[in-house]
């Protein structure tokens, strides 16, 4: 075996020096062709009409390979276990849209129940999320009437506000809900799935982390009691700070109290006693349902509404709301904004999905994602509800102690079925500084979130740069604005980083076909009178000038400065021999590697002719090698179409482009 290793270390394989035409002939190369009545027959060949609904109703599919024995017990658990989180948790999260406590309860039954037939991912928990239920709020509070305007019949002077400020929050919520769903739907026409790519992970993380101090300073007037005016516009956070520092000497002393207790309990749970009792049984304790409980009773039986003057959450009404066609002449109004919650929403959802999906070893469909969240709003629209996501929590619950399926969403609906149909006035005397506490103890995990950008520092400083700018200006200047100069900021590095990308020479590595970059691989060796240049990215109209001007510094040779020079010389009447020409004798030939190009357009084709050019004109050879397919048929296709005159020498490898170099300029 030793003897059989040490001859393949030595083996040396012979063949013909190839330029790359002469490969396509000897290896008979042929572009593939597809036309689309082909490939449309192909489509409809490959499928019919079962696996079509299949595919768009995937609940049909895997219901069928559902083992009901051993996975349903898991599941009911588990959708018991995350319709208790989905009470509080929704109840609280509404008040962030600006809406009643009751519609986070319809946002957990509604859409959830859509999105179980038509949901790819097996272990994400739909319905409230505080980040969406902010980002609706913003809207809900820029286009509705204020509360204590409702009944009022002059507020507004002039057309304008009337136009805003008659429309109710839920009529508002409602029409950003349908605007959503529309947007998904055409996302999935036009398989846009892959959009969401353009939120990277820095962005959503500082993105989030920004979103989440906006939830926190949102729930002090709540915490502390206070009546603090609706901010609306840009830099509503500092807007807030400011109410905030005006009305601090008003505090309720008893909200303050119990949100003070609430948090502490909580807080003390989940660090403590959470882990211990999970450990234990594997069901985590129900803390958030048990404040609920116990504030309601305490509120009830201590009368705090009337005594302290306490706020609660109000009437909460029985049974299922009547379907109501949304407002569509807010459509237009947000747009803007919706398009914004859109893009989280689904970049949230398929993040979380994508997790558990690679941890649990299946896969989800992130176009049919679209579809099923698309759906599930415009049902949703009908009946009262914010735009949904997935909530990174209650999927964590969900997975963890044993949901296998979206059953357990099922069974969660179900539960919350009966919380709509009769248990609803129970929470009525609850306290709204209990649901913000509830509120401000969830934020723990995303506001630790900022710790991630040292990690990111450490990385790539400009991932460092697109978390800092895209968080202080969520947090300095508005949601929607922070998450735009995110992306903005985003698609301009990524831009930089292509049109500047990695360029080196190359060295050879003695007895070897190794070619190396020369300034890290101390071992590489460049050769007499060849210089190999390495090019990684695309070569296209936005880095062609880049591209040269890599070339002219990596080389060492400008040859419009030395055909300018030599041009002055004759005009003065001084003729150089060949000789005197000080790179004659060490350069003879440049060598573009371009088996890193990945993506060519004429420009950059352009571009290579300029450099054969005008390194010709001064006694140098370029010869390109190891070209991918698409390359080399652009550049013929260019030689064909543009520049007849020129033909590139383009071997296959590195290897054969040296050793026709030595041979044909180097003779011995």
């Amino acid at each position: 075996m030793e003897k059989q290793d040490d001859v393949l270390l030595h083996l040396r394989v012979e063949r013909p020096l190839y330029e790359q035409e002469a490969l396509n002939v000897d290896y008979h190369y042929e572009k593939p062709r597809r036309s689309l009545t082909l490939y449309l027959k192909e489509t409809i060949k490959s499928k019919n009409w079962k696996s079509c609904i299949g595919s768009s109703i995937p609940a049909i599919t895997w219901l069928r390979r559902y083992t009901w024995k051993e996975d349903f017990i898991r599941d009911i658990i588990s959708g018991l276990t995350v319709a208790i989180m989905h009470i509080p948790q929704g109840m609280a999260y509404a008040l962030l849209g600006n809406l009643p406590p009751v519609v986070g309860i319809y946002m957990a039954f509604f859409p959830v129940l859509v999105y179980f037939f038509f949901g790819t991912s097996k272990h994400v928990s739909m319905g409230t999320f505080a980040v969406i239920c902010l980002m609706t709020g913003k809207v809900v509070t820029t286009y509705s009437m204020p509360q204590e305007h409702q009944n009022a019949t002059d507020v507004m002077s002039t057309q304008m506000d009337r136009e805003y400020y008659s429309f109710t929050p839920i009529q508002v919520a409602t029409a950003v809900t349908l605007s959503v769903g529309i947007l998904q739907i055409i996302m999935y026409i036009f398989r846009l799935g892959v959009i969401s790519t353009l939120l990277s992970e820095t962005l959503v993380n500082s993105f989030t982390t920004g979103a989440a101090v906006h939830v926190l300073l949102s729930q002090i007037k709540d915490l502390l009691g206070l009546k603090l005016p609706k901010q609306k516009g840009y830099f509503k956070l500092i807007q807030t700070l400011i109410s905030i520092v005006k009305e601090i000497s008003n505090i309720n002393i008893a909200s303050a109290i119990i949100s003070t207790i609430a948090i502490i309990i909580m807080v003390f749970n989940n660090e403590f006693v959470k882990p211990w009792v999970s450990k234990k049984c594997g069901i985590p304790i129900p803390i958030e349902l048990i404040a609920v409980v116990t504030g309601t009773l305490v509120s009830t039986y201590g009368n705090l509404t009337e005594v302290y003057n306490i706020q609660s959450v109000g009437h909460i009404p029985t049974g299922l709301p009547a379907a109501e066609l949304p407002t569509f002449q807010l459509l237009p109004l947000v747009a803007l904004d919706s398009i914004a919650i859109t893009m989280v929403s689904y970049t949230i959802t398929i993040s979380m999905a994508l997790i558990f999906a690679q941890k649990l070893n299946y896969e989800i469909d992130s176009n049919q994602e679209l579809l099923a969240m698309g759906i599930s709003n415009i049902v949703g629209s009908f009946f009262s509800c914010m735009p949904f996501s997935a909530s990174l929590s209650r999927s964590l619950i969900q997975q963890t102690v044993g949901g296998r399926s979206q059953i357990a969403s099922l069974v969660s609906c179900c539960i919350l079925l009966v919380v709509l149909l009769w248990i609803g006035p129970f929470f009525e005397p609850l306290p709204r500084c209990v649901l913000a506490s509830i509120i401000v103890v969830a934020l723990k995990g995303m506001l630790q979130q900022a710790t991630h950008l040292i990690k990111f520092w450490k990385l790539s400083k400009s991932d460092a740069t697109i978390w800092i700018v895209t968080f202080l200006i969520v947090i300095l200047v508005n949601i929607d604005v922070g998450l735009l100069a995110g992306l903005l900021i985003s698609l301009a590095i990524v831009l930089l980083q292509s049109i500047r990308p990695y360029t080196c020479l190359l060295g050879h590595i003695p007895n070897s076909d190794l070619y190396l970059d020369l300034n890290r691989y101390k071992a590489a060796k460049e050769i007499e009178g060849i210089k190999i240049f390495h090019y990684s990215g695309g070569l296209n109209f936005a880095n062609s000038a880049h591209f040269k001007s890599e070339v002219y510094r990596l080389i060492g040779i400008n040859p419009q400065k030395v055909i300018r020079h030599r041009i002055k010389l004759k005009q003065k009447g001084i003729y150089l021999d060949e000789q005197d020409f000080e790179h004659k004798d060490e350069l003879r030939c440049i060598i573009m590697n371009m088996s890193a190009v990945s993506y060519i357009d004429p420009t950059g084709v352009n571009a290579l002719h300029a450099i054969t050019s005008e390194f010709a004109e001064i006694e140098i050879q370029v010869y390109l090698a190891a070209c991918s397919s698409p390359i080399f048929e652009m550049i013929k296709k260019c030689e064909i179409y543009v520049h007849k005159e020129v033909i590139f020498k383009i071997f296959a490898t590195i290897e054969d482009a040296v050793s026709y170099s030595k041979s044909a300029l180097f003779p011995r």
